[in-house]
């Protein structure tokens, strides 16, 4: 008998906005993604045609070259049933600086980053909130290991990530947050922030270093690479051993590979 293809339900066509630090800093969190979105079921494209979310500038009032960006992106990814993003901060900037104020006076630009916004999520959210994601065992057993956890601003705040990550490294990893005090307080990078007043950033990322290791864990986890190397580096100037991970790379098993910052030696 002949399968009727019109009643097989298509799969989701995810586009993966890789964003610049993971592009050009640390891949195997791009990487990752992908694994953890072709897991659940979706079939995932990474457009070329993408191209920086536009923040920066637009952090800094460069609009016109913002918006020069954000068409760019708009282009790329308006095709795809939805839009992944392994960083809050990016997701943010598309799912909400792109609609509310971007494209103020430009309808038509405007009705199109509407359209993307409403379905652009943040990785953890994505697997979670619309594909329930949720492997009925877990993948792996991390359950020895002492982790703890970064939220970051624009990932709890603008995408409204807070427990979706805690809920997959429970389901998939079997691990158990060791949460530290002031887990929702800024870690000091803040993009730009922390290049116009380092000395506030460096005290920030201190406080953040503080409370992570006041926990005893071995690991800290966060889902937005910018926060990540910001902390990785500060520890690495200090000489402590707390090993900093994204929150995909050990969901997706690489446990074992090298941390944020870490210097590995090739073999002779």
């Amino acid at each position: 008998m002949v399968q009727d293809r019109s009643s097989v339900p298509r799969p989701t066509q995810v586009g993966l906005f890789v964003t610049c630090l993971v592009n050009l800093m640390r891949p195997s969190v791009g990487l990752a993604a992908i694994e953890l979105l072709e897991q659940a079921g979706c079939v995932v494209e990474v457009p070329p045609g993408q191209s920086c979310c536009g923040q920066p500038g637009y952090n800094s009032g460069d609009i016109e070259n913002s918006r020069k960006l954000a068409r760019q992106v708009i282009a790329a990814f308006e095709a795809f049933d939805y839009v992944v993003v392994p960083s809050g901060s990016c997701a943010g900037m598309i799912a909400h600086h792109y609609p509310n104020s971007l494209f103020e006076g430009d309808p038509d630009w405007a009705q199109r980053a509407r359209n993307l916004g409403a379905k652009t999520f943040e990785l953890m959210s994505f697997l979670t909130d619309v594909m329930n994601f949720v492997p009925e065992q877990p993948l792996y057993d991390l359950s020895e290991r002492h982790v703890t956890y970064h939220d970051s601003c624009c990932g709890l705040r603008e995408m409204k990530v807070k427990e979706q990550p805690r809920q997959l490294l429970k389901k998939i990893c079997n691990i158990d947050i060791d949460e530290m005090e002031e887990t929702e307080e800024c870690c000091g990078f803040g993009g730009s922030f922390s290049a116009k007043m380092p000395q506030i950033s460096a005290r920030l990322a201190d406080n953040k270093i503080e409370n992570a290791e006041a926990t005893g864990a071995d690991l800290l986890l966060g889902g937005d690479l910018g926060c990540l190397l910001h902390l990785s580096g500060r520890l690495r100037r200090q000489g402590k051993t707390l090993k900093v991970h994204h929150a995909a790379e050990i969901l997706a098993g690489q446990i074992n590979g090298p941390a944020i910052g870490e210097i590995v030696e090739e073999e002779q």
